[in-house]
């Protein structure tokens, strides 16, 4: 259990990590592009190999895949329109367009974007008794970009530096909190329900990516990014395989 709550915690670490950068060292907006397909390649691979794969060997032939990615796919869909109609829209862009934005709502849409995550971290801790070292890497580089992007956007709508690196220890720690409960919640769950909660969190990250960090990336970096996405994809099979 305490695994599950420590691994969580690293894995979100670096939104932290990626506040402080981007206030300290600007990072340009074509660097922080190509950093963020880099991210959505890592996260691709996690999807297929760690989460949907995992879903089909855990169901052994009991269904419910399809069904889980759909359902992921909606309720961050759903989620995530109703956060930008309080105020939370482009909270990971790193542009200023937070602005307007409610700070309630910004931090509601980003703790949505890492549940997801998180809470198969500690399914996986459940299920190997350690943690995906493939996931763990992935939540772990995904999220430095999209820290750097919300940073940097934060701070130049007036956000104190103080209340920004706040934010980002408040979603840490939620994180973790749902890779513990990933691991208390599912400890008696059948394996068509472990596959369901697989595929759900596939579902939800791939609506994620193609909703927020794969435009943004294409819009800060243009057609390089599709090499960048390969190569981040690359490397998180290339881990995937040597586990």
């Amino acid at each position: 259990m305490g695994a599950a709550l420590f691994w969580g915690l690293v894995a979100s670490s670096s939104l932290i990590l990626g506040g402080l950068a981007a206030l300290v060292l600007p990072v340009e907006r074509r660097v922080l592009g190509l950093v963020m397909a880099f991210g959505a390649g890592v996260l691709i691979s996690a999807v297929a190999f760690e989460l949907v794969q995992e879903a089909f060997d855990t169901s052994a032939g009991a269904g419910g895949i399809a069904v889980g990615l759909l359902a992921g796919s909606i309720v961050f869909f759903v989620g995530d329109l109703l956060i930008d109609r309080m105020g939370g829209e482009g909270r990971k862009r790193s542009t200023g367009e937070q602005a307007t934005g409610s700070g309630l709502a910004i931090v509601l849409g980003i703790v949505l974007d890492g549940i997801p995550e998180s809470l198969v971290l500690g399914l996986t801790v459940l299920q190997a008794g350690t943690v995906s070292v493939a996931l763990l890497v992935a939540v772990f580089l995904s999220n430095l970009p999209e820290a750097i992007a919300a940073t940097t956007g934060l701070a130049s709508s007036g956000w104190a530096h103080s209340r920004i690196i706040g934010l980002w220890v408040l979603v840490t720690l939620v994180s973790g909190l749902a890779a513990l409960l990933g691991y208390v919640a599912l400890d008696t769950a059948s394996p068509r329900m472990l596959a369901f909660v697989l595929s759900f969190a596939a579902g939800a990250i791939l609506t994620m990516l193609a909703d927020t960090m794969m435009p943004e990336a294409f819009e800060n970096s243009g057609r390089l990014v599709g090499v960048v996405t390969t190569l981040g994809f690359a490397l998180a099979f290339a881990i995937s395989s040597f586990e």
